[in-house]
């Protein structure tokens, strides 16, 4: 943990339009920056409903996004952004959406390859104005500086970090994730809690930043389980809402942790959609850190709404027991991972040392076959 003297950089989007109906005003913005030649990056659902943006001028609407993005996928978006002359690139979906539409607000007609830009501030220049419409409570993407692609042959998240890939406009707009069903719903809105309980209980925490954790932490204890009950209940899509954007201020920062990196070989080998994913690793990789970090895990159970506890057994039986009331799947064997991929798995995760180097606790590669086996 660091100490309230610590220098810390926080970067945030210099427009951030919040509640119900914002992403109509997306249009009306872009028309006044100038913006005739819009590229919208979406998924199959959501590219059915750009109405909503009331965009003007030639609008070219890319829809083949689909969960953990590949190389061919940006490939695919770059080609699409270099073709329409795009001006403006809005990302429409969730965080896969939204990761692309950074790279493709850069990357198209730079002369930088992906591999070379791959890392920390290595992006020359923004190419084209950048707007992010998030349709999900989660990823907290539109808030965020990182982009991440999947190397489909070597099943490594590449990850991109730039200035450059910060949206001029963020518009989060909780009826867009009206029509989210429960089970998105839930792993959503864990990844959002993951993104703050990471943060929280990171080496690199910081007070500057602890205030959204914490509160993206209670927020989520409080607005979760009702938006699961009831997916048109707008008060707990709009706290939902809330818990993403926060949770997406932790990730410049500070960055998440152990449990994604431990998360990430489900998504890029198994194909488990990412929040999913999260779910089922977040009370172990919790109770795994609570030795390192006693007060702090008491504190996540507490925001949660639950008994505070420091004891692994105990931290994981309330964390699991809440994921699973929520509906989540909790079990790998239910996604089908087998077992014999343990150990190439546990290999992939160590390797992330940009997320694993901020645990509160050193995760070896025994430890984390030991995460998968007892997630199993």
């Amino acid at each position: 943990m660091t100490d309230l003297s610590d220098p810390i950089l926080l970067v945030r989007p210099p427009r951030v339009w919040f509640g119900s109906g914002v992403a109509a005003r997306v249009g009306p913005w872009l028309a006044a920056m100038g913006c005739r030649r819009i590229l919208v990056v979406a998924d199959a659902f959501n590219a059915g409903r750009v109405a909503c943006l009331a965009l003007e001028g030639t609008v070219t609407v890319y829809g083949g996004i689909t969960a953990e993005p590949t190389t061919a996928d940006l490939d695919a978006v770059t080609a699409a952004a270099l073709d329409c002359g795009a001006e403006a690139v809005v990302g429409f979906g969730g965080g896969s959406a939204m990761d692309l539409a950074k790279l493709a607000a850069v990357l198209p007609g730079s002369g930088q390859t992906l591999a070379e830009v791959v890392g920390p501030e290595l992006v020359k220049a923004k190419r084209a104005v950048l707007v992010q419409v998030p349709t999900t409570a989660g990823t907290g993407s539109e808030a965020g500086t990182r982009a991440l692609v999947t190397d489909p042959e070597t099943f490594a998240k590449l990850a991109v970090q730039s200035e450059h890939m910060l949206a001029d406009l963020a518009a989060i707009d909780p009826d867009l994730t009206l029509s989210m069903p429960a089970a998105i719903t839930a792993a959503t809105g864990v990844d959002a809690l993951t993104h703050c309980v990471e943060a929280f209980t990171n080496k690199k925490a910081h007070p500057a930043v602890d205030v959204y954790a914490l509160e993206g932490i209670r927020l989520v204890g409080r607005w979760l389980p009702r938006a699961i009950a009831d997916g048109a209940d707008r008060a707990a899509r709009a706290g939902m809402a809330l818990a993403s954007l926060y949770g997406g201020y932790c990730l410049g920062p500070v960055n998440t942790a152990g449990g994604h990196a431990v998360a990430y070989p489900l998504g890029t080998r198994h194909h488990i959609a990412h929040g999913a994913a999260n779910a089922a690793i977040f009370p172990h990789v919790l109770a795994f850190n609570a030795p390192a970090v006693p007060e702090r895990t008491a504190q996540v159970l507490e925001a949660l709404g639950l008994s505070r506890e420091t004891d692994p057994a105990a931290v994981l039986a309330a964390a699991y027991g809440w994921c699973e009331r929520l509906g989540c799947t909790m079990r790998l064997r239910d996604f089908g991972v087998p077992e014999r991929d343990f150990a190439v798995m546990a290999a992939e995760a160590h390797a992330i040392r940009r997320l694993l180097d901020n645990n509160p606790r050193d995760l070896g590669r025994d430890d984390i076959a030991a995460i998968y086996a007892a997630a199993h």
